[in-house]
């Protein structure tokens, strides 16, 4: 008598995997699906998004002005800025940072900054505008300005199109310089000042 039993044609043993049926067209479909669900995840994270274009933020400071001035420093600041400029940093003497300084934006975003530094003409352009430069039409104060800093200054510029006046105003050097226009920097330089704000 055999004992041979005929091949099982039921169900699978518990346990065993089940089959998984794969075509190209459910293939394409799970695709579309996919793109279809990151499409609108970036639409909407583009809709609700905040717009993360930061404005530069004004500052006061011809309120840092008043607190030298309080610790018996004499700035040499614009008393005020031409319409539409704004403020946008300010830099106190330190050991580390030995110098006076305020940064500008032009009403059209163009930068200029004023520093006053003891240090040599040289040092403050090979500093803030380049370590070479050239030699431009030097810039006098027109005599309607009845009393500037310094009538006189030193015209310098670089091959990246920056512009920076120099002069020397008492024991200091100051300089005016940015990549704004010739005609902007000397706006601020007829605006110069050390008159006292207490």
């Amino acid at each position: 008598m055999s004992t041979e039993q005929a091949p099982s044609t039921g169900p699978s043993r518990s346990g065993s995997p089940g089959r998984y049926q794969r075509s190209a067209a459910g293939l394409v479909i799970s695709l579309v699906v996919t793109v279809a669900a990151i499409g609108a995840l970036l639409y909407f994270m583009g809709v609700f998004r905040p717009d993360f274009e930061t404005k530069p933020t004004a500052i006061d400071y011809l309120e840092t002005v008043e607190g030298m001035q309080l610790a018996d420093q004499e700035p040499v600041y614009p008393a005020e800025l031409p319409e539409g400029w704004i403020a946008t940093s300010v830099n106190v003497p330190t050991d580390k940072a030995p110098y006076f300084m305020v940064g500008m934006l032009t009403d059209d975003n163009r930068f200029v900054a004023v520093r006053q530094e003891d240090t040599s003409f040289g040092a403050m352009l090979s500093a803030s505008v380049d370590k070479e430069t050239t030699p431009t039409d030097d810039y006098t104060v027109p005599a309607d300005v009845r009393r500037p800093v310094a009538r006189e200054w030193e015209g310098h510029t670089d091959e990246g199109g920056d512009t920076a006046y120099l002069a020397e105003v008492g024991e200091q050097s100051v300089m005016v310089y940015g990549s704004a226009p010739a005609k902007d920097l000397r706006a601020i330089i007829d605006s110069l000042t050390v008159a006292e704000l207490r």
